[in-house]
């Protein structure tokens, strides 16, 4: 698992995606304490980034950022070329919240989709601000892709504490001239899919649903959870508040708390800082 697979229904001009989290998704969730609903989606959300970020052609950064005034105020996910994965949810559910609330908009209410493209060659980052349209989240980026690429796109997601999972299918622009009924007829078959069988290996899955088609499974992609602990960041971005306001800080309380509410690291400084990250001139000594 943790992986993108790519295929090809070859004789119908019809691509698509499996996304598989495993591993790395359930050790986010043994270090993150979310309701079961927050999770879930919060699950969802990284399977379509990984989706999308692995058509990322050149190094850079891919974001979506889901703000609501429901339960959940904001789900963030991004991921570099790589497919290394990083996000969080704010939320207002206990952690053994097990009450699901209906659809996307229950838990995030009215809100908007930014997707912003951060490429490392460019000084500013591409961004787009879009409506959330559709009940769930799969809805939500079929319109998005749809309205983005110009092509109908459908998308199947399921997640829990230990998976998170995504099937992909797009409509290329010569799928009708191959075969008119081609593409309602795999949306259809592919809409038989029950959310645990997203987990199976990739040539069960695509067999089952497609075993009558000529499907071309590409090798696959490896994803993962990146987000390691960055101390120096956060030591240079104390250093840019200046020493008034660091000791100012510590004035305030014996310790300067910092939490990475992305990754879920703490950091924490004593007043041995200061010397650290502003050292005295020096002594006199004669």
């Amino acid at each position: 698992m943790d992986s993108v697979h790519r295929f090809l229904l070859e004789d119908l001009d019809i691509r698509g995606a499996l996304v598989q989290l495993g591993p790395s998704w359930a050790e986010v969730n043994r270090r993150r304490q979310y309701a079961a609903p927050v999770r879930d989606l919060l699950g969802e959300l990284a399977a379509i980034t990984a989706l999308i970020g692995s058509n990322l052609k050149t190094p850079g950064r891919l974001s979506f950022q889901l703000q609501g005034h429901g339960p959940v105020s904001m789900l963030v996910m991004d991921c570099n070329e790589q497919l290394h994965l990083r996000g969080m949810a704010r939320s207002e559910l206990a952690a053994d919240a097990e009450a699901r609330v209906a659809g996307v908009g229950g838990l995030l209410g009215d809100g908007q989709l930014m997707l912003t493209l951060q490429p490392q060659t460019a000084e500013t980052p591409y961004q787009s601000v879009v409506p959330i349209t559709g009940n769930t989240l799969a809805e939500i980026f079929e319109h998005y892709l749809t309205q983005s690429e110009q092509q109908p796109a459908r998308m199947w997601l399921a997640a829990t504490a230990d998976t998170a999972c995504g099937l992909f299918l797009q409509k290329l622009p010569d799928a009708d001239t191959r075969d008119p009924d081609g593409w309602n007829r795999i949306v259809q078959l592919a809409a038989t899919v029950h959310p645990e069988e997203l987990a199976l290996p990739p040539e069960a899955l695509l067999t089952r649903l497609f075993g009558e088609e000529h499907v071309r499974l590409f090798e696959p992609r490896q994803a993962a959870w990146h987000c390691p602990r960055d101390e120096e960041k956060v030591r240079n971005m104390l250093l840019t508040l200046g020493r008034d306001e660091v000791e100012q800080m510590l004035a305030n309380a014996e310790v300067i708390a910092i939490e990475d509410e992305i990754c879920g690291h703490e950091y924490r400084f004593g007043a041995e800082i200061i010397d650290e990250l502003f050292p005295p001139d020096g002594r006199i000594l004669h």
